[in-house]
């Protein structure tokens, strides 16, 4: 059986820094980690919680660097293509609820009934459960909704599906900005969910596409611009 942890040298070579990097970092409990007989150990659930917190506020250059490390850790597969997993039938324009519960509730049912998700209630609940934790909501407007781990026995494969809002509401962000745009990853697995989140970060982060995204009345328009943002990445 795999083990469920890093050691120090297994993170280092995860994250592309050295050891002694990763263990000052662990020091400074800027990365989580344990010492059992004296020997740093590292929760391969926890580190990839902590990826994900820090994907959520990194910049576009710090998120090239990351998505390298994701791609090169993940060197057997495809690269990440976010417009191959999100479709004309898994967008929705206007998502017409007005509270983070119906919007959740909302755009999983578009995912569902593109045959995409199976079990629309328990995603909502796995994605209302990891709203409890800490909000996905960006300080650009934009949700990043997932459960805290992936479901793959309840989605036919990794999957995105987008609504967006005429109106901004309150979705508990950390400065009280208003989303409007929300995004749904169905991923299979940690690392699939890890490169996900790092290329649609990346895509987002583009002012005239999240622009353009809020002007969009159709689907298809949407998936032009995102193809082309991610054409020239």
């Amino acid at each position: 059986m795999p083990s469920q942890d890093f050691d120090l040298d297994e993170l280092a070579a995860y994250l592309h820094l050295t050891p002694p990097q990763v263990e000052k970092l662990a020091s400074r409990d800027d990365i989580p980690g344990r010492k059992v007989a004296g020997k740093w150990k590292f929760s391969k659930a926890d580190i990839h919680h902590w990826l994900e917190h820090r994907i959520g506020v990194f910049d576009d250059t710090e998120l090239e660097r990351v998505e390298g490390v994701l791609d090169r850790h993940g060197k057997h597969e495809e690269p990440v293509r976010i417009s191959d997993m999100l479709h004309e039938s898994t967008i929705k324009i206007p998502i017409t609820s007005r509270s983070p519960r119906k919007v959740i509730t909302e755009i999983c049912d578009v995912a569902m009934q593109a045959g995409y998700l199976w079990d629309e209630p328990k995603m909502i609940d796995a994605v209302l459960q990891r709203e409890s934790m800490h909000s996905t909501a960006l300080d650009n407007g934009v949700a990043l909704l997932h459960p805290r781990r992936p479901l793959p026995a309840i989605i036919s494969e990794g999957f995105l599906a987008m609504g967006r809002t005429y109106q901004g509401i309150p979705f508990g962000g950390s400065r009280g900005i208003l989303t409007d745009v929300f995004f749904l990853i169905g991923s299979i697995d940690d690392p699939s969910h890890l490169r996900t989140l790092a290329r649609l970060s990346r895509i987002i982060n583009d002012s005239t596409v999240l622009e353009g995204i809020r002007k969009a009345d159709h689907a298809d328009e949407v998936l032009d611009l995102i193809c082309e943002r991610e054409d020239a990445i």
